[in-house]
């Protein structure tokens, strides 16, 4: 895992673009780690947020097509959600619609409600915008607390 973790930190925003959209689709992995290193090593905090933000929601993209096709059994053998886990899912979507969106950026329970959004076929744009602010935000402020700074320029 740590060589997977240097190649991203290797390749500067365009690993950084990769790392964030691997987590965000189903794959288990960490951007987080990628966005502090790079960070450290002296990468453009505003590029590093647009790369991580861009890919992260891309990967969450990923996600809602893979609900949007709608076959349960496909969505449990492609992303290994379980029926009981995409019905925890559906019913944060059911109680909040694309703004669950909102917390796609959580571990886990993103992907859960990434696939939900789109097997309940919410609002694409609406969807993809309120995931969009929620990762923003979540990178912003990992890069406020690598840094110490709440500016990125």
């Amino acid at each position: 895992m740590e060589s997977v973790l240097q190649f991203f930190i290797d390749n500067g925003t365009v690993g950084m673009f990769l790392s964030a959209f691997l987590a965000g689709s189903v794959v288990p992995l960490s951007s987080e780690f990628v966005l502090m290193g790079l960070v450290a090593v002296g990468g453009t905090p505003f590029e590093l947020l647009f790369s991580a933000t861009a890919g992260n929601t891309l990967g969450s993209c990923f996600n809602y097509w893979l609900g949007s096709l709608g076959k349960e059994e496909w969505i449990e053998r492609w992303t290994k959600i379980k029926p009981e886990q995409l019905e925890r899912g559906k019913r944060h979507v059911r109680r909040f619609g694309y703004w669950a969106g909102l917390m796609a950026w959580i571990p886990v329970l993103g992907e859960l409600i990434t696939v939900a959004l789109g097997y309940l076929r919410t609002n694409f744009p609406l969807t993809m915008f309120t995931i969009f602010v929620g990762k923003l935000v979540r990178y912003w402020l990992i890069i406020a607390a690598t840094t110490g700074a709440l500016s990125l320029f």
